[in-house]
Order: structure tokens, then C-alpha cells, then sequence
């Protein structure tokens, strides 16, 4: 028989659409307001904390729904945001600054469904409310950190080598080596062709000098994983803010988009998404004279310093550990009662420090905080970006035994610089400095508009197109309907199995499949009523119409994908999102729309001989 599915096909679809209503149910659930305190490196949330954390919101009147501890972290759900943003300051009160207290909005799907991994869509900024930034990365600043590392790395191995030279300096993008005499210029080829062969030879004037400059291929790495680590950075600094459901995205090839849905506190992210900061750990130069490097004559193998009282101090120009080989780090007080930083170093970090520590029992070890900071001033009545790189020895102290692994950092101001910097060199240090061109805020109540709104577009277009079929094709126009709701839920399955984010161009894209997927059954009951008119029988014109309307649909169909695709891969933020809906509503509609209709329609008639069709 023409219009007859074999069981296997009217089993898969049956079964598609069974499962995609299960994955699609954790969305009609909805979410609570809530906030969450999540543990530290150093602490957990008592039973006793939180005892005392629930008792101070129901003293508040606070409308509290649920109260949940588990495993250290405490979840209080709420039934309003008022309530939500109220209780988030008055936790902070109670449990202090050593813990993480986070804005959240906690889903309400049942325990069954989390069973089996179905979880609710994640709503964009534009939905949830929260706090929106554009993150510039100074592509110049991490060109120059490797000019510098390049310059320092030159005179170490020059050392090493026991080439002779005058000096090593950066000059407007150059490295220039000048050497004692032109006929050790062939031993600092050697040593250049061996160990720095991505920096690009230039012949100075002069026979004693050699010029190197970092290569532009080099250059393009170097801005790009410098973009790489900065946003895996982000990523660990969000995640120690608590945030929920973050969306960090490249935009362009300097700019980082960070999105933080249910975050209000914008001060509190601006100071850790923008910071710069991490440590550098060198010995004492107790051999020279630090007023002669004072007077502008320092040694070739030690830096000019200055403690936090203005004091100078020479440092060995050898690092022995940074912060990127610091892998775990907590805030705390140490026996005297000052702020102090527990490090944790890695295998190459904790062997190169209990290397140099044996080596120089007693003698004074150096810490150094090194920030940059970012001020804007007016010049000529217009604002000007001032970078400016800010390096400090926070602390002094005598290497009283062998250590490698595990130690403390003192010399902090207070506890609270003790615990930014703690969650700083967790979360890794940038790799380069980050300005916030863009700074937008959108409220929950602003949110929840735009869900209406959006909601209330979508069922109007819905019910429209709904009317218009079931007038127009009546009881084949119905069957599209039935194919146009199960696409819809296809789609929402699918976007919330991805655990993709949901924004109002999302919503978009989703109301344009629903027009789409009717228009490729439009074009199939069309050849149905032609053939009917031309004097076939009603099954075969069901089977003509088909077969001759897909080569139809498939070409717009496909022309539609290319356009999304595109989109997705040249586009940024919002417009992706309404790609990812797009091309998910493409490629479910011609499901629906073809081999679902099609289904349902053999049902009815294609097991019977048929007179007439309800089309």
C-alpha cells in the first residue's frame, strides 16, 4: 500500500515524541528565587551555621519557602525577589566574608526528572535580570609581558652560555643585545638559533649590536592565547563568585562578553572580574649596595624594588615561582594574628622552591604583589585610558628551613585583601589586562516582562496560525496543527538537553519555526488539492503530494540552514542565539511536517479505500 508506515517507523516516531515531551516537562515547573552559600577552599557551612542562618530569616518575616542543607551548602528558596535580594544582605551579616553568598534562581523540577537528567532551559540576562560587561583585553600589554619575559630569558641564557655582553634592553618593540666586542656577535647567533628562534633577526648599524623583535606570526599566538587564558580565567573567577549559569563568549578578537544572570552586586563582580593581580617570589640581593641602584646603577643580576613603607630593596632578577604555578590557595590568620595566604604550589613549582629554599637556609626571601590598574582621566576633554603595571614587596622574611609544596604569604593589609587575592590566584591570573568598556544592569522584574512579552507573542502567533490551518484545510489542516505543537516541544527538548540559554532573539527564532513548519505543509496540501483536481484518487494524490513536495521543501529548508549556520558562525551573543533555535526549528520541522503529518494522515486513511479527503 502507498500510504502505509511500517510498524518500526510508526514506533521511532511515536517514541521521538514521547521522549521529547518527558526532556520538555522540567520547564513548565519554573524556578524559585533563591540564594545560595557555597564552601570555600578553607571552610564548609556548619550544621550549626546554618541552623543560625535560617533562624536570623524567619526573625527577619522573610517569606521563606525551603530551606535546604546538604554536604557543606546551604540553598534557601524563596517566593518572591524582594525577599531574595533582602535575605542575600542579611546572610552576609550573619556568616561573614569567608563564605560565598550568590543570587541563584533554583529550579522547581521534580526529583524523578532530575533522575534522568531533564532539566529546565537556561534563561539569558535579557530573561533573568543580572549584570551584562564587555571585557577589552590589552592585546599591547601581553605583547609586552612577552617583550619582557623575551628580554629576561635573553640574559639568563646569554649568562648560561658565558656570552659576553654590555647589555640587554626593550626598546620601541625591540630587544637590543649590545656586546662587548663585534667577534662574540657568531656565539649569540648560536645561542638565538637554539633556544629564541620566534624572534625575528635585525642588523643594527652598529657591529657590536644585534636587534630582535618578536615575529608578527608569533605575535598573533600570543594575542590569542593571551584572549584563551583570560577566559578560562573568567570562567574560574565566575565559578568562585557562585554564579549560576554564566555565559562567558569570545566577541571579536579582543573583547569577552560576561553575563551573569541573578548577579546585582555589580562592585563586587567589577572587582573581580578586572583585577589583575598575582605574586612573584625571588631572593633578597644582600650582596650590592641598594643606594647605587637608588642613584640609577644597579647590578645586572638584580631589580629595584620598594617595600610598602618606601623602603628599597634589591631583588634577584631570577623568579623562583609565580602565580600560575599556584594551584590552590586559601585566606586565614596566621599564629601572630595577621592576614596570611596559604599557598599551594604545583609539581615544577614545589620542587624549583624546595630546590632554591635548601639552597639558601637563612638567608631573606622576597614576595612581590604585582597588580595592574586601569584609571581614566580627561585629557583635552576626552577620557583616557591609563594603564599602569603597580609592583610591591608585600613581605620579607628569613628561609628558616627547607619548604617546597605547601607554605604561607604574610604582609597582606587585611583579611579582605587576603581573601581577593586568595580567590585570584585560585581562579589563575590574566594574561593579560582586561578594561570594562560596557557595563549594563537589567532587573528581575525587567526580566520577567520580557517573558510575557515574549510568551504572550509567541501564543498569540501560535493560535493565529492554529485558526488559519484548521479553517483553511480543515481536518488536514488540523493534523498540521497537531505536527506544528510537536515540533515546538521538539524543539524545546532539545534546547533544554543541550542546556543552552534561552534569550528573548531565542524566543525569536522559535516563533519563526512555527511559521516555517506550516509553510512546508502549505506547499504538501496544495499538491494534495491539485491532484485532486487533476482526477487522481484521494490515495494517490496523498502519496503525489508528498513525494513531489518534498524536493520543494527540502531546497528552502536547506537555503534556511546555510543562513543560520552562518549567522551562528559570524554572529556574537543574541544573534547566536536565535541561530541555535533556528537551526534546531529547521531541522525539526521537516521532521514533523513531513514524516509526522504523513504519519497520522496514513491512520486515517490509508488502510481504506477513500471518496473524498477533509482537505
Amino acid at each position: 500500500m502507498q500510504n502505509h508506515y511500517p510498524l518500526w517507523k510508526n514506533i521511532l516516531v511515536i517514541a521521538i515524541f514521547a521522549i521529547s515531551l518527558l526532556y520538555s516537562l522540567p520547564n513548565l515547573y519554573g524556578e524559585d528565587p533563591s540564594v545560595q552559600i557555597s564552601t570555600t577552599r578553607s571552610e564548609k557551612v556548619t550544621q550549626d551555621k546554618a541552623t543560625q542562618i535560617e533562624a536570623a530569616i524567619k526573625n527577619a518575616g522573610l517569606a521563606l519557602k525551603a530551606f535546604e542543607f546538604s554536604e557543606g551548602k546551604v540553598l534557601v528558596r524563596f517566593t518572591n525577589t524582594d525577599d531574595q535580594l533582602k535575605a542575600a544582605d542579611l546572610i552576609k551579616d550573619q556568616i561573614g566574608n569567608d563564605y560565598t553568598v550568590a543570587l541563584n534562581l533554583a529550579p522547581t523540577t521534580p526529583s524523578w526528572l532530575q533522575a534522568i537528567g531533564a532539566d529546565a532551559m537556561y534563561l539569558g540576562l535579557d530573561l533573568r535580570g543580572g549584570v551584562h560587561f564587555l571585557l577589552e583585553v590589552d592585546m599591547d600589554a601581553a605583547v609586552k609581558q612577552a617583550e619582557e619575559r623575551y628580554n629576561e630569558d635573553i640574559r639568563l641564557a646569554l649568562r648560561n652560555e658565558k656570552v659576553r655582553y654590555e647589555s640587554v634592553a626593550k626598546d620601541n618593540g625591540f630587544i637590543k643585545v649590545k656586546l662587548k666586542a663585534p667577534e662574540d656577535k657568531a656565539a649569540l647567533l648560536t645561542v638565538l638559533d637554539k633556544d629564541f628562534r620566534n624572534l625575528e633577526l635585525t642588523e643594527p648599524p652598529a657591529q657590536d649590536e644585534v636587534w630582535l623583535k618578536i615575529s608578527e606570526r608569533e605575535q598573533k599566538d600570543i594575542k590569542k592565547n593571551a584572549v584563551g587564558q583570560n577566559m578560562t580565567t573568567l570562567r574560574n573567577r565566575v565559578n568562585e563568585l557562585g554564579v549560576a549559569e554564566p555565559v562567558i563568549q569570545q566577541q571579536g578578537e579582543n573583547r569577552i562578553v560576561v553575563q551573569l544572570p541573578g548577579v546585582q552586586d555589580t562592585t563586587r563582580a567589577k572587582e573581580i572580574l578586572g583585577t589583575t593581580a598575582t605574586l612573584e617570589y625571588r631572593l633578597v640581593d644582600v650582596e650590592h649596595d641598594v643606594q647605587k641602584a637608588v642613584e640609577g646603577h644597579p647590578p645586572v643580576t638584580s631589580r629595584l624594588y620598594y617595600e610598602k613603607n618606601g623602603q628599597p630593596i634589591l631583588l634577584s632578577r631570577q623568579i623562583i615561582v609565580t602565580g600560575d604555578q599556584i594551584v590552590d590557595s586559601s585566606s586565614g590568620m596566621d599564629q601572630d594574628g595577621r592576614a596570611a595566604v596559604f599557598i599551594t604550589l604545583n609539581g615544577a613549582g614545589a620542587a624549583k622552591m624546595g630546590k632554591v629554599t635548601q639552597a639558601n637556609v637563612g638567608k631573606p626571601m622576597a614576595v612581590v604583589f604585582i597588580e595592574y590598574k586601569t584609571e581614566t582621566k580627561i585629557v583635552n576633554g576626552e577620557k583616557v585610558r591609563h594603564k599602569e603595571k603597580v609592583e610591591k614587596v608585600i613581605s620579607v622574611a628569613t628561609i628558616l628551613s627547607v619548604f617546597s609544596k605547601r607554605f604561607q604569604t604574610t604582609g597582606l593589609d587585611s583579611p579582605d585583601e587576603a581573601r581577593n587575592l586568595s580567590l585570584l590566584l585560585r581562579a589563575g591570573a590574566l594574561a593579560a589586562p582586561v578594561d570594562i568598556v560596557e557595563e549594563r544592569t537589567v532587573g528581575p522584574s525587567l526580566g520577567q516582562d520580557n517573558i510575557d512579552k515574549g510568551f504572550l507573542s509567541f501564543v498569540v502567533g501560535f493560535a493565529l496560525v492554529v485558526l488559519f490551518m484548521a479553517g483553511y484545510y480543515k481536518l488536514f489542516g488540523m493534523i498540521a496543527n497537531m505536527a506544528l505543537a510537536f515540533n515546538v516541544v521538539i524543539v524545546v527538548a532539545i534546547l533544554s538537553l543541550l542546556q543552552a540559554t534561552l534569550t528573548l532573539p531565542g524566543i525569536a527564532g522559535i516563533i519563526l519555526t512555527v511559521g516555517m513548519s506550516v509553510d512546508a505543509n502549505v506547499l504538501i496540501f496544495e499538491r494534495v488539492k491539485e491532484e485532486l483536481r487533476n482526477g487522481n484518487s484521494p490515495q494517490a494524490s496523498i502519496y503525489i503530494g508528498y513525494e513531489k513536495a518534498f524536493a520543494t521543501i527540502l531546497d528552502s529548508h536547506v537555503t534556511n540552514l546555510v543562513v543560520a549556520v552562518v549567522l551562528f558562525a559570524f554572529g556574537t551573543g543574541s544573534v547566536k542565539g536565535f541561530a541555535v533555535t533556528f537551526i534546531i526549528g529547521i531541522l525539526s520541522s521537516i521532521f514533523t511536517a513531513i514524516t509526522g503529518t504523513r504519519m497520522v494522515i496514513n491512520w486515517i486513511y490509508g488502510d481504506r479505500r477513500v471518496e473524498k479527503l477533509s482537505i
